[in-house]
């Protein structure tokens, strides 16, 4: 009953998380199982490694999967080659029992899960800031006639359908660009 509990709530999150949450759960799942992996060879417990070291490579294939060669063809190359490396460095320490190609992969994801999480962070704040300019301009765009009150409230952080503005989402929320 309890593990019927963890996999419905494992489930939802999935189910219910953005894209960038997303791509950071496989970052910290390709974690967990790249160091059940490393402790298994520290262990000498080479079945505890092997299926660390698999599920971790599963991942990091999940990973590649992911690229969308096309919004930035060379980036996604760039990441398809750092993805190799940590795939090729998961292999060879699963077959090979090398610490050291285990110790380099979990060195990169680490770095990888850091960079992510950054990005994360600056594309919210250039979001935040630039969000009330947005509102208050769909706001002059759904009626010539808005009240200050309804404007204040724009800008306060009220959503579109909380003061009748008539946003879309993608006004409200904003798009983000990769490549600027």
């Amino acid at each position: 009953m309890i593990g019927n509990a963890s996999d419905e709530y494992l489930r939802n999150a999935v189910l219910t998380a953005s894209p960038e949450q997303l791509l950071l759960m496989l970052y910290d799942g390709g974690i967990r199982f790249a160091r059940q992996g490393i402790e298994g060879l520290e262990q000498k417990d080479f079945e505890k490694s092997y299926n660390g070291f698999s599920r971790a490579q599963k991942i990091v294939l999940e990973l590649v999967s992911s690229l969308n060669f096309d919004v930035d063809r060379d980036l996604c190359q760039k990441m398809a080659g750092l993805y190799n490396f940590i795939y090729r460095s998961l292999v060879q320490a699963s077959t090979q029992r090398d610490l050291k190609a285990a110790q380099e992969a979990l060195n990169v994801l680490n770095y990888q899960r850091e960079t992510w999480l950054l990005l994360i962070e600056k594309v919210r704040q250039e979001q935040a800031a630039d969000r009330p300019a947005q509102m208050i301009a769909a706001g002059a765009r759904a009626g010539a006639g808005a009240s200050a009150e309804r404007a204040a409230a724009m800008v306060a952080g009220a959503s579109g359908a909380e003061v009748g503005a008539g946003i879309s989402a993608e006004q409200e929320y904003g798009t983000v660009n990769f490549e600027g």
